[in-house]
């Protein structure tokens, strides 16, 4: 991790504690001038038509709400900040106030953070009092901070969209085959094996077998204890339990030389080059010594070794005579109390690092030879000798110890069992016997910057991917994991019953060009990393899966979207970027629906689990779950209304009941059960499933079937106020597979009613609209014809001023009809539409209009979100690179269109247009054909 780089640990208090962040005023009081990112074009331009004036981002007509501040706060603010704002807090609670209003809080804000906008805060008085009571407690601004931090963690991880597959690749192996004890790889991709009977195996990538060698001969009780690569000279080291370093050629397996005679048998052994012809081999012993032996012109040594006499097969060369050699140099390090558990040369630092299981010297980060007096410590450990002239020398086996400033020291609870260093990153973590991995500076061996908890097993390989910043770490019960270094959160988790990993673990590899993590246990087995993919190509997409709805949040301007992946995402409306998301929103179930309160503060979502959630979705805290008892309680549409200063939740769904819960925010129960059903809802009610729900203030619900039914009920009573049942033109008569079903309907109040009538609109066959007046017995009133394509209307949206009706059906289309038009009587006037455009290429699932700004709200199963002026003008969509403004055209995407839209087929003009067909159709191609070839024009 970069030094200087803030970090956070595994707790909130942690995080306070570790990082050392002098006070939230340098996050927050800095100026907006800072740091600020490459302005847009479009800004640019409308800044210079202001004559040189900064132009805000946010209409004057409303002031924006900073998505960002609250996250601001959690990331930056200090132990000593939040506590004094605590202690503002319980002044005012001493004082009387259980709990403070917004101006309050704006002040203990204030004193906390003098330079923090007053406007900004009150945003962030909003999102926490979630129920508009008006007033917020220490409980609730603490809940909500942490509630925020823990969504982040797990929108981060969504984010980096890592994973192993699984199950893992695994070969074969005999019972009889002697345990691994080391796996590397080669230069040239080729993974390597060697066991403890000295048979070396070589693998490709993927583990297919290439070749296996015995280097030990029949019957020789040698044992490999383990071995390295010294690709620069093509050499294969393997250290034995009797005392040896054998190098092998690495391209054919034969043997080369070897150094014997050792004082101490090599347990963990490492090699490096050091400079140009020079080299080194170390290895750690049982005492808990680091023995290094440094080679200068490494060519020349190697080739006088390869010519001395043979022992057995191998050429050898003691060690207590290599050391005579002008090019050798050997150091033995007294570095642990126990055995050595890793050993590793460090070419970034020119030192070794080494590890033991001993707590006070757990880990050591020391020189190869010392920085002071170098002649005279060498002098006391070997006599040279030049030009081929030798003295009678005895090695000193004595080991010597560093001085403290030639060493950096790493006392560790439980000692440490395996350990890695990024210099890129400036981060070594450490794992051991306590499951725990620690993150620390190399440079300091104080306290860790972070601990990653989630092991449940002692850590036996850790590995630094500085490409990606991330940590692969496993444990002796199998299970491998993935972290991110900067948000120091699991990333993914591969359990042994999922990867099909068992037995003792060996060893561990990851082969960062080939991107998977070799273990070896039982067998050898390779997890695979796989990234998953975004399968949209240059498409702009706002979800990952089919968006199954979207509503738009006056209160907080933000827009939220619900996906079948069961993700929400929040939104910022002005801009279009993403603020906030979280998942598992309904046990990775689809969320099928989503409306909000009155006041707009808090959403509620239906799923195909058959609950319905109430959220704090500023933060993606689950205030409530109402559930139903229904057989097959998939939901498929909810409302939230008002009667008689009482509010409510209604859904419907798939078990064609009504389900109707009051909204009791201070009921202590997390888990609400539904009120008592309707007597006339059981007996004759929907015998379909209900697909939709509608409100007619004050007291009548509508209710739409799959059978074509609408039941428009007295919310008060529970009785049934009317039926109503879509005619079947003549056409449509004895048609098999014709869709009746209504998915969605509309209260609209007409001119042509009087005020007390209740004006219904619900989809009919064939992509026309019927026109019902229900006070009046549910009259059918009249029945136009809404898509150009004859395809079902599947949402419906309307002006909050004037009657002004917009249709969407399910190929994307969307139409805007002025029913102030529509004509009723004997012979009525056909209806058309005064504008439409394809606004996706699949059913569109939300549609919504903000007439405050004079824009439509669109989402579809085409994974994107999308808004439109309030004549078809392109925005943007949810997501994209480029951000907009609402009020400043020239930020518009207009006149493109979505580039989905441009090239799909039935955006073309249809070769019906040249054969000749109906009116009808003939008119909507032609009108298709203008629109698309003025708009590829105007591209």
């Amino acid at each position: 991790m970069p030094l200087g780089e803030k970090t956070r640990s595994s707790s909130a208090l942690g995080r306070l504690e570790t990082q050392n962040v002098p006070s939230i005023l340098s996050e927050l009081g800095r100026s907006g001038n800072e740091d600020e990112e490459e302005q847009p074009g479009w800004l640019v331009r409308e800044q210079l038509k202001q004559n040189g004036r900064r132009l805000s981002l946010s209409s004057p007509s409303h002031s924006a709400i900073d998505p960002t501040f609250s996250l601001k706060i959690n990331e930056s603010i200090s132990l000593d900040c939040l506590q004094e704002m605590k202690l503002a807090f319980e002044d005012l609670e001493k004082d009387g106030f259980e709990a403070i209003d917004a101006k309050s809080f704006v002040g203990i804000v204030k004193k906390c953070l003098p330079a923090t906008d007053a406007v900004l805060v009150q945003g962030l008085f909003k999102k926490i009092d979630f129920l508009g009571k008006g007033t917020i407690s220490w409980s609730n601004f603490a809940a909500h901070m942490l509630q925020e931090y823990t969504e982040k963690e797990e929108r981060v991880r969504c984010s980096k969209r890592v994973a192993f597959a699984l199950p893992a690749t695994i070969t074969a192996r005999r019972r009889a085959d002697s345990p691994v004890v080391n796996i590397h790889h080669s230069r040239d991709g080729v993974v390597m094996t060697v066991r403890e009977d000295g048979a070396v195996s070589c693998w490709s990538p993927q583990l297919q077998p290439l070749r296996t060698k015995r280097m030990f001969s029949e019957g020789n009780r040698k044992w490999a204890s383990d071995f390295c690569l010294l690709a620069e000279y093509n050499k294969l080291i393997i250290a034995t339990g009797n005392r040896e370093i054998q190098l092998y050629e690495l391209s054919t397996l034969e043997p080369y030389c070897q150094i014997n005679a050792l004082d101490t048998v090599p347990l963990k052994m490492d090699c490096s080059c050091t400079g140009p012809d020079q080299c080194c081999f170390l290895f750690g012993d049982m005492e808990g010594c680091i023995n290094i032996i440094s080679i200068f012109d490494v060519e020349d040594t190697l080739r006088l070794w390869n010519k001395s006499p043979k022992t057995g097969r191998m050429p050898s060369v003691a060690i207590g005579t290599a050391v005579l050699s002008p090019n050798i140099t050997f150091v033995r390090w007294k570095v642990h109390q126990d055995w050595v558990t890793r050993a590793k040369y460090l070419p970034c630092l020119k030192a070794v690092i080494s590890s033991s299981s001993e707590e006070t010297s757990s880990l050591v980060i020391g020189c190869v030879l010392p920085q002071t007096n170098v002649q005279q410590e060498l002098s006391e450990i070997q006599e040279p000798c030049y030009e081929g002239k030798t003295t009678n020398v005895q090695l000193s086996w004595t080991p010597q110890l560093r001085a403290s400033c030639d060493q950096t020291v790493f006392a560790i609870h439980k000692g440490v069992e395996t350990f890695d260093l990024c210099e890129k990153l400036s981060l070594l973590v450490t794992g051991g016997m306590d499951r725990l991995i620690r993150m620390w500076n190399p440079h300091s061996s104080g306290k860790p910057t972070g601990i990653l908890k989630g092991h449940c097993a002692p850590v036996t390989y850790l590995c630094i991917s500085a490409e990606h910043s991330q940590i692969f770490s496993v444990s002796v019960d199998n299970t491998a994991k993935i972290w991110a270094v900067q948000e120091q959160c699991c990333l993914f988790t591969a359990e042994s019953k999922d990867s099909g990993i068992h037995g003792d673990i060996a060893a561990c590899l990851y082969f960062a060009a080939v991107r998977s993590l070799y273990i070896v246990a039982d067998s050898v087995a390779v997890l695979a990393l796989k990234t998953r993919p975004q399968p949209h190509g240059i498409r702009t997409v706002s979800h990952n899966e089919p968006v199954m709805c979207c509503g738009y949040s006056k209160e907080f301007r933000k827009v939220v979207s619900c996906s079948e992946g069961s993700l929400v995402k929040v939104w910022d409306f002005d801009t279009g970027r993403q603020v906030f998301e979280f998942g598992g929103a309904h046990n990775l179930t689809a969320i099928t629906c989503m409306t909000f309160d009155t006041k707009g503060r808090r959403l509620i979502t239906g799923g195909k689990d058959g609950c319905l959630k109430t959220w704090n979705f500023n933060n993606g805290r689950c205030l409530k779950t109402l559930m139903s008892s229904g057989k097959n309680p998939e939901l498929h549409d909810c409302v939230y209304l008002d009667v008689h200063n009482n509010s409510y939740m209604i859904s419907v769904g798939k078990d064609a009941m009504i389900y109707i819960y009051p909204d009791l925010p201070e009921e202590p129960h997390h888990i609400q059960r539904q009120q008592s059903t309707w007597q006339n809802e059981v007996k004759r009610g929907h015998k379909e499933d209900v697909l939709c729900v509608a409100h007619c203030p004050p007291s009548l619900v509508a209710t739409g079937s799959c059978n074509g039914e609408i039941t428009v009920w007295n919310l008060i009573s529970g009785q049934i106020h009317s039926r109503l049942v879509s005619p079947l033109p003549a056409e449509h008569h004895n048609v098999d597979g014709l869709d009746t079903s209504v998915p969605c309907m509309i209260f609209l109040k007409l001119e042509h009613f009087s005020p007390a009538t209740a004006a219904l609109l619900s989809p009919g066959t064939a992509g026309c609209i019927n026109l019902w007046d229900v006070n009046g017995g549910g009259r059918l009133v009249t029945c136009f014809k809404a898509s150009k394509r004859q395809q079902m209307i599947t949402k419906m949206s309307k002006t909050t001023k004037g009657a002004v009706l917009y249709a969407a059906d399910r190929i994307g289309y969307v139409y805007i009809y002025d029913m102030g038009k529509l004509t009723v009587g004997p012979q009525p006037k056909p209806l058309k539409a005064d504008a439409f455009w394809r606004a996706h290429t699949s059913r569109i699932t939300g549609l919504e209009v903000v007439d405050n700004d004079q824009v439509v709200l669109t989402s579809s199963v085409d994974h994107t979100v999308r808004l439109w002026g309030v004549h078809g003008q392109f925005i943007g969509t949810f997501g994209q690179s480029d951000v907009w403004n609402v009020h400043i055209t020239s930020s518009w995407k207009h006149p493109a269109v979505p580039y989905e839209v441009l090239t799909d087929p039935l955006s073309m003009p249809d070769c019906e247009l040249v054969k000749g067909t109906s009116s009808d159709n003939i008119d909507c191609q032609a009108e298709g054909l203008q629109l698309r070839t003025q708009r590829v024009g105007q591209i």
